[in-house]
């Protein structure tokens, strides 16, 4: 048994860094550290010529085998991360074969609260160059010479230097040339108080008895302190600077006194959205007393509510989160998009007010961080958020509840690419909380784990108040075409049915899940297409910008007059986009009032609320949009739901695509009829036949599972197999192909119950000035397949491949 570690025996202490590297560094604590720093802290190190941030894992007094590096600065008094935090970080990096560090940055969105500064230091020639001066064996008007004396008491920030002479830059420059000075990077916190006045908030602080008066205090503090005495409870900075000017400095030098207390105002709201409190219908009524139950047994669980559209998951969830709260445990939710948060987050509000948090990548670093130091020490109980809503530091969690669970958007793309929704159960089960993923259209794995007995089935069959489901309607294009011989982006059908919503002063929504104007832009001399520069795709035509748009890179050019090729002006625009649907209901309807919502209307995390919220309170007729407006919207008096083209997405090559397709069909039908008015949806297709788009018609999951279940067991795909897609990345296309093909001899023969596909290029062949290649991993056993990522991982850290250069996506929710 090693003995115990005490703050007088720390010498040392392991820390985790955000570098591709699987492993902690070692460094020396300062004797003003030893008694600090504990696991799980944020510490400042140096790193080469860096200064980096790190979590602290372990204070020892091992004795190193060589000389130590001394850790500069500790970040935070407590730590950001507990044990049963840290644990869950080292399983995502072991599952998901990412750096631990990577991972624990991810979890801790605490980057609003540090700045990053640049520095100036003296060499050891300036710093005897600056003693000769000090000695009077210079000119001391020399601005140079002035710098240096300066910089012999210590180092100086670039900005101060740059205030204090006004030709610094050429000046800091010709004396690092010289070798005299050198610039170094820091990190630093963020002084709340020197925040706009606009955001800070005052109170008096009661005086102690052995302060029998204040010391003595500039005219304009004592008139803020008798102002504060006089009139007690906070104040906001700005305002009392009508009263008492220049109360924001006096505010801020008062703090710093001790006599009174200055803090910064959240400035993330959410808008309250008053929501009826339903009676629970028989079956909404089961399903949330069997998840009452289970929070109150304190035992992990997980449930799978299959509600269809319209169903009430929401009161459920709400219900449930009454039931978490009233057992004196806090309570996450989860909702996939970013634009469904303020809806969702307005709803739990209204119910639970100020105990509620809210946590997305909308918001500035700032904000995200505020929100988690508010979880952190307690002052919510109910946190709503997107995929890294996950990591909230919530005490005594009690109930996790996934809305959309089959999204793709749980999913994170980038290192370390793990599902949220996963890491939610894996959290849940160390904390003995209770789980439920909700979804009108579970994902096949999760189906699929109700048969095996993992999850519990919690089924939501009916609309509420006895609401019918939407008539669907099946819009054949192919005989639309032989029947008008012109090739449109509305059938005779769609038009007949919108304008008969306009007549009765319904409202409508369009769905075409394809952003910009055309496709793509040819030349009907040679048949050139208009590619990236970076990646192997075409551009997209956006008519409002003037612009054709690369949607991987956001390379952006020029529309071309004329062929770049052969100087041809037959330049041809192929393809419909979200934004030429827009224009055609322009045309068609010269009187609608329309919206548009996709990503290149939305640029501000306001701009989605304005243009739903105006849909919403009728400011719109007809709303037209991407996948965004297909999920989770609750607006009465939309009646029509058009899919302007059902087929988008299943010639994707991707064992995934009809799964989609069926989600995002039958998601988006979902939207019509969920008032008191009847529901109508039309499919658009020129493949009819297609059980994912006939199924979704139906609005038949179970027939859809049995089909594609069937599918995915014949082919040895999830969730018959565990899958790893791996991916190597190079700006040479030679040495991405090599590089592949190293890997795949590395896989020769594959281990017992492991099959590799490929290497082959992948279906997006170069993205990003990177050519890329891909293998896919199929395994029977989950533990083999760790094993054998791991051995890439080791393979390319020895070969010293890039950092980027491999990609190992465990559980890929995407092949492209």
């Amino acid at each position: 048994m090693s003995p115990k570690v005490t703050a007088n025996s720390v010498l040392y202490c392991d820390v985790s860094l955000p570098v591709p590297l699987d492993q902690t560094f070692t460094y020396e604590l300062p004797l003003t550290l030893r008694h600090r720093v504990r696991p799980g802290s944020r510490l400042l190190v140096p790193f080469g010529p860096r200064k980096l941030s790190g979590i602290v894992l372990r204070t020892h007094s091992d004795t190193p085998g060589t000389p130590l590096r001394e850790a500069l600065r500790l970040l935070d008094e407590e730590p950001v991360l507990d044990e049963a935090m840290i644990a869950l970080g080292r399983w995502i990096a072991g599952y998901y074969c990412a750096p631990l560090g990577d991972v624990l940055r991810a979890m801790t969105p605490l980057s609003g609260e540090t700045r990053q500064t640049r520095v100036w230091e003296l060499t050891g020639a300036g710093r005897d160059i600056a003693h000769q001066l000090s000695l009077g064996g210079d000119n001391p008007e020399d601005n140079a010479s002035e710098l240096l004396r300066l910089l012999d008491g210590r180092p100086l920030s670039e900005g101060y230097l740059k205030k204090r002479f006004p030709n610094a830059t050429r000046l800091l420059a010709a004396l690092a040339k010289k070798g005299y000075i050198r610039r170094d990077e820091d990190q630093q916190l963020r002084d709340p108080l020197r925040a706009a006045s606009e955001r800070l908030q005052v109170e008096f602080l009661t005086r102690p008895e052995s302060l029998a008066a204040p010391p003595k205090l500039p005219k304009v503090e004592r008139e803020l302190l008798a102002y504060l005495e006089l009139h007690p409870g906070i104040h906001n900075l700005a305002a009392l600077e009508s009263t008492i000017a220049k109360a924001s400095p006096a505010a801020r030098s008062l703090a710093r006194r001790g006599l009174v207390t200055v803090k910064l105002q959240s400035t993330v709201r959410a808008e309250v959205t008053e929501r009826p409190q339903w009676t629970l219908n028989p079956a909404q009524q089961t399903a949330f007393e069997a998840i009452r139950d289970s929070v109150a047994s304190r035992a992990f669980g997980v449930f799978l509510l299959h509600g269809v559209t319209g169903s009430g998951k929401t009161e459920v969830y709400l219900r449930s989160f009454e039931a978490a709260l009233a057992a004196g445990r806090s309570a996450l939710l989860l909702v996939p998009e970013i634009a469904l948060t303020p809806a969702v987050a307005g709803q739990f509000s209204h119910r639970f007010g100020d105990r509620v948090a809210i946590l997305h990548s909308a918001f500035s670093e700032t904000e995200r961080a505020e929100q988690w130091r508010k979880i952190r020490h307690g002052g919510a109980q109910v946190v709503v958020g997107t995929r890294s809503g996950i990591f909230a530091p919530v005490e005594n969690l009690g109930l996790v509840v996934i809305d959309e669970e089959h999204d793709g958007s749980y999913k994170q793309e980038e290192n370390p690419r793990y599902n949220g929704r996963d890491v939610a159960i894996i959290r849940a089960r160390a904390a003995g909380a209770t789980v439920v993923l909700g979804s009108a259209t579970p994902s096949l794995e999760s189906r699929y784990n109700v048969e095996r007995g993992k999850y519990r089935l919690l089924e939501l069959p009916d609309r509420i108040e006895q609401r019918p489901m939407p008539v669907v309607e099946l819009v054949d294009m192919r005989v639309e075409f032989l029947e008008t011989r012109q090739q449109k982006v509305f059938s005779r059908r769609m038009v007949e049915e919108v304008q008969r919503r306009l007549d009765q002063k319904e409202q409508v929504m369009l769905l075409l899940n394809r952003r910009g104007f055309s496709n793509f832009a040819t030349c009907r001399s040679c048949g050139e297409r208009l590619e990236c520069a970076n990646c192997a795709v075409t551009l997209t035509y956006h008519r409002r910008d003037r612009r054709m748009l690369c949607h991987y890179c956001s390379h952006a050019e020029r529309v071309p007059s004329v062929c770049p090729k052969c100087q041809s002006d037959h330049i041809h625009f192929v393809g419909t986009g979200s934004e030429k649907v827009e224009e055609e209901l322009h045309r068609e309807f010269p009187t609608a009032r329309v919206a548009r919502l996709d990503r290149d209307t939305v640029t501000g995390k306001r701009h989605f609320e304005a243009i739903l919220g105006g849909f919403r309170e009728g400011s719109f007729d007809i709303l037209v949009g991407t996948q965004m407006i297909a999920k989770g919207h609750d607006i009465p008096n939309v009646t029509l739901v058009g899919i302007v083209s059902a087929d988008i997405g299943l010639g994707m090559p991707d064992f995934r695509a009809a799964e989609r397709t069926f989600q995002l069909l039958t998601q988006a039908a979902g939207r019509a009829g969920r008032g008191q008015l009847a529901g109508h949806v039309l499919l658009q297709t020129v493949n009819p036949d297609h059980y994912a788009v006939r199924f979704a018609s139906m609005q038949d999951y179970r027939l859809f599972y049995e089909k594609e279940i069937q599918f995915r067991r014949l082919m040895r795909y999830p969730p018959f197999a565990a899958l790893a897609n791996v991916i190597v990345r190079h700006e040479n296309q030679e040495d991405a192909m090599r590089m592949a093909g190293e890997l795949a001899h590395l896989l020769t023969p594959a281990p017992e119950g492991i099959k590799t596909v490929g290497p082959a290029e992948a279906p997006v062949p170069r993205l990003k000035k990177e050519f890329r290649y891909q293998l896919l991993i199929k395994a029977i056993n989950r533990k083999t397949l760790a094993g054998l990522l791991v051995s890439l991982r080791r393979y390319a850290l020895e070969h010293k491949w890039g950092a980027t250069a491999l990609v190992l996506d465990v559980d890929p929710m995407s092949l492209l």
